[in-house]
C-alpha cells in the first residue's frame, strides 16, 4: 500500500473533460510535485484527491482508504493547504490553530503544544493573540500552513504554498517542509514555480490538458531533452538590440534575455563560447560571466507541454 494511489481519475464538467483518466501513485515519504500550465487540471485533480470534488470516474486511495467511500478515515491522515487561505478572520492566530486541532480530535493539551510549536516555527508567536483580519497576506499564509500541520499528518497536500510569502518566509517554509519530509511525511505539491519543484521534489508529474504527460525525477525529465544546451552570458555594458546580434552568431538557435544575462540555446556550446568572446572584443564589451548550462526543468516542462499540445492537435 502506498500513501496515495490514483487510478483512472476523471472529471467532466458537462461535455468538457477537465481531468482525463490519469493514473499515478506517491510512495511513502516521497516529495511529489504536480505541475502544469494554467487550466491543465491541477486544481481539479487536487480537489478530487482531497475530497472537495467528486470524480466522474476513477478512485483516489489515501493510506488505503477510498476518499469517496471513506472520507473521514482518509481525511484524518492528511492536511491541506489550499491556494486561498481558509482561516477565520475574526479569530486570533492561536484560536484558529486550536480550532483546527479540535476538528481533528486532538486533545486540548496536545493541540496547545502543537499550536505553540507552529507559531514559533513561523515567527508568529508575538502575534498569536491578534485577530487574523489584521494580518498581511504572508502572515495569513503562515497561519493556513500551521492549521494544516496541527495534527502532524502522514500526508500534506500543498496548493501553491509559497503564494504571498516574502523571501525569508519562503526559505523558512522550505526548511520546514524538508524537515517534515525527512521525518517521513509524504508531501504532494502543486506549484507554478518550477525552481521550487526542482529543489524540493523527488518526482514530478506534469499534467497538460487534463492528461498526465510525464512522471519522473526532475533530472530524468531534463535528460529527455539533453540534446539542447545553453550558454548563459552577461556583458558590461548591455547594448540595446543585442538579441539580433547574438542570434546571428554561429551555432546559436535562439537568444533569450534572463534578467541581466542572455541565454543562448545551442547544440555546440564550445563554438558559441568562442564566438561570444570574439563578439565582445569587436564591440569593446566586457564579459562579466559565462556559463554552459544543461537543460533546466523549465526547458523540459516547456518541451513536454508543447509535445503534448502537438499530439492533441493531431488527433
Amino acid at each position: 500500500m502506498k500513501p496515495i494511489e490514483v487510478e483512472e481519475l476523471t472529471k467532466y464538467y458537462g461535455d468538457f473533460c477537465a481531468v482525463d483518466h490519469i493514473d499515478f501513485d506517491v510512495g511513502a515519504g516521497e516529495f511529489f510535485g504536480f505541475l502544469g500550465p494554467n487550466g491543465a487540471g491541477k486544481t481539479t485533480t487536487i480537489r478530487m484527491m482531497t475530497g472537495l470534488s467528486t470524480p466522474s470516474k476513477g478512485t483516489v486511495m489515501i493510506m488505503g482508504f477510498d476518499i469517496s467511500k471513506d472520507p473521514f478515515e482518509a481525511k484524518e491522515r492528511f492536511g491541506v493547504v489550499p491556494e486561498a487561505s481558509n482561516i477565520y478572520e475574526d479569530l486570533t492566530a492561536w484560536d484558529n490553530l486550536n480550532f483546527a486541532g479540535e476538528l481533528y480530535g486532538i486533545s486540548r493539551s496536545e493541540r496547545r503544544r502543537r499550536a505553540a510549536e507552529l507559531l514559533e516555527a513561523f515567527d508568529l508567536s508575538e502575534f498569536k493573540d491578534k485577530k487574523v483580519k489584521g494580518f498581511s497576506k504572508g502572515m495569513r499564509r503562515k497561519v493556513t500552513l500551521s492549521m494544516a500541520m496541527i495534527h502532524s499528518p502522514e500526508i500534506l497536500f500543498l496548493d501553491e504554498p509559497t503564494s504571498g510569502l516574502d523571501l525569508q518566509s519562503t526559505i523558512r517554509l522550505k526548511e520546514i517542509l524538508r524537515d517534515l519530509n525527512g521525518r517521513g511525511t509524504t508531501i504532494f505539491l502543486t506549484t507554478h514555480i518550477l525552481e521550487e519543484a526542482n529543489a524540493l521534489c523527488d518526482r514530478i508529474g506534469i499534467i497538460v490538458r487534463g492528461r498526465l504527460a510525464a512522471v519522473d525525477a526532475p533530472e530524468k525529465l531534463k535528460r529527455t531533452i539533453q540534446a539542447s544546451q545553453s550558454v548563459e552570458v552577461s556583458f558590461d555594458p548591455a547594448v540595446p538590440g543585442m538579441a539580433f546580434d547574438l542570434e546571428d552568431l554561429p551555432a546559436v538557435i535562439s537568444a533569450e534575455k534572463k534578467g541581466d544575462k542572455w541565454r543562448l540555446l545551442t547544440q555546440d556550446p564550445s563554438l558559441v563560447a568562442a564566438s561570444l568572446f570574439e563578439y565582445a572584443n569587436s564591440r569593446g564589451l566586457k564579459i562579466v560571466s559565462i556559463n554552459t548550462l544543461g537543460p533546466s526543468l523549465e526547458d523540459a516542462f516547456l518541451a513536454i507541454v508543447n509535445d503534448q499540445a502537438k499530439g492533441d492537435g493531431s488527433r
